[in-house]
């Protein structure tokens, strides 16, 4: 990518609509065994219609030992602006500050490989970028199924649903410009890294979430657009969504644990736990007295009625399958105030590093 007299970041702007005021950018994709979605996605990064000429794409892959790397080679030997590196640190964080290190571009857009993007996601997320004077900026992230079995469609709609997902904005949509905590992904003026440091490296998950709560707190601009989206693609199984989610509410835990800040996350990622809290303590204590078990029996069956409810309402309205929606609006509760639980057992063994390394 040849600058020339292209805009740089904090250039004053009132448009984009001049190819030479138009910013470099790079996209960074951490991937790790990403055979099943890498070709749609790339195919999706290739249609974008931001000129090539000022776009590098670099895949950050930690080792995949399926076809990811092979399918990327592919691309990389028919498009120079397509590179491919090695994350031998095979974590998310690892891949992001390497491939920071790597970038060229005024401009830094963080993507993931489970995801599509629509044509317009970089040329939309730099003007708004611009327009808004943005350290970060994202969109809607809707959620999809490959697959349209009665289950991966239920699981799809909890995971768009506010009963499934709390009060994440880029989860269940928004209709104007709204400043927020955290954005998929995120478009980010490259000397943000500079002013707020880079990805924290002891964090497996929630690395991004982190990363916008501290800009936000050190007085920088993240905003959510509705001009444009990104499509996400959902585990499809019980078991997967209980996995994933389980990880994810353990490393709400371990989160707070390494930053030493109950601020780094949201109220929204610890209510699974607290309802997980309301079943197991009064059972604990009615080991002290047998009347503490009703206040399990009262949290569940509240729960339960409050699941059917919703399931059934969800299904007449969009005629989806009643029994799959209740199960995973359980799954995704239980997995992850279990995992939050889990987090809280394995802190008194885990050793604190002061230092995220970033």
């Amino acid at each position: 990518m040849n600058k020339g007299d292209r805009c740089m970041v904090g250039s004053p702007l009132n448009g984009l609509n001049n190819y030479n005021m138009q910013p470099t950018i790079t996209i960074i994709c951490p991937v790790l065994n990403e055979e099943k979605y890498i070709s749609e996605c790339m195919e999706s990064m290739l249609a974008f219609d931001y000129p090539k000429e000022l776009m590098e794409i670099i895949f950050v892959d930690g080792m995949s030992n399926d076809r990811t790397r092979d399918l990327i080679q592919t691309y990389v030997q028919r498009y120079p602006f397509i590179r491919l590196l090695d994350n031998k640190d095979k974590y998310v964080p690892f891949a992001m500050n390497k491939g920071i290190a790597e970038a060229k571009g005024d401009y830094i857009i963080r993507m993931d490989a489970h995801a599509f993007y629509p044509s317009d996601y970089v040329r939309v997320l730099i003007q708004k970028a611009f327009e808004l004077e943005a350290d970060n900026i994202g969109c809607m992230c809707k959620t999809d199924v490959f697959h349209k079995t009665d289950k991966a469609l239920a699981i799809k709609e909890v995971l768009s649903h506010p009963l499934g997902v709390g009060n994440s904005l880029f989860r269940i949509g928004i209709s104007e410009i709204t400043e927020s905590d955290t954005v998929p992904f995120g478009c980010f003026r490259k000397d943000v890294f500079d002013r707020f440091g880079l990805y924290d490296k002891r964090l497996i998950r929630n690395q991004d979430i982190e990363l916008n709560k501290r800009i936000k707190s050190k007085g920088g601009k993240i905003y959510l657009i509705p001009d444009t989206y990104c499509v996400y693609y959902a585990r499809e199984t019980w078991k997967a969504l209980f996995t994933n989610n389980f990880l994810n509410g353990k490393w709400n835990i371990l989160t707070v644990f390494y930053t030493g800040n109950l601020s780094s996350l949201s109220i929204r990622h610890f209510i699974p736990l607290c309802f997980v809290l309301s079943l197991v303590l009064p059972l604990l204590l009615s080991f002290i007295h047998p009347s503490f078990a009703y206040l399990s029996l009262i949290s569940a069956i509240a729960y339960l009625i409050l699941m059917t409810y919703t399931s059934l309402n969800i299904a007449q309205k969009k005629q989806l399958h009643f029994l799959s929606l209740w199960i995973s609006f359980i799954v995704i509760h239980l997995s992850y105030g279990l995992g939050s639980l889990s987090g809280l057992f394995i802190i008194p063994f885990k050793k604190k590093n002061t230092s995220n390394n970033a």
